[in-house]
């Protein structure tokens, strides 16, 4: 079952979870890479191949290892970002049309470990 919890918290504890977008995911920077990740935590996010715009192809397990960024209608999203509705009857955030997700085996901000994984999961960049 996945349960959405306040970004911070869910940004903290992964496994399992969907992560709730209280605050507007941002632009981080490391090095020379450009990348977007939570507001708050500065977790890293990522994109999924086989998404479509504006549609999530990632449930069940897929969304246990990659929580969804969730949000609310009433939330204010900057712009670029959007939000689109799971077939569990949530929202979740989006760039530019791709939905974005969380990776349970970063540990702490700026860790990309997600990047290539099954050849489908990409850091989202602007």
């Amino acid at each position: 079952m996945l349960k959405t919890l306040p970004l911070a918290a869910a940004l903290a504890a992964f496994a399992t979870t969907a992560i709730a977008a209280d605050a507007p995911v941002v632009t981080g920077k490391l090095g020379e890479a450009t990348y977007l990740m939570d507001a708050s935590t500065h977790m890293t996010l990522y994109t999924f191949d086989k998404d479509e715009k504006g549609v999530s192809n990632c449930y069940d397990m897929c969304a246990a290892n990659w929580p969804p960024v969730v949000g609310d209608a009433d939330m204010e999203l900057p712009s670029g970002y959007s939000l689109i509705t799971r077939k569990e009857g949530y929202e979740q955030v989006a760039y530019k049309g791709m939905p974005l997700y969380g990776w349970v085996k970063d540990e702490k901000p700026g860790d990309m470990t997600g990047e290539g994984v099954n050849g489908v999961w990409h850091v989202a960049r602007p």
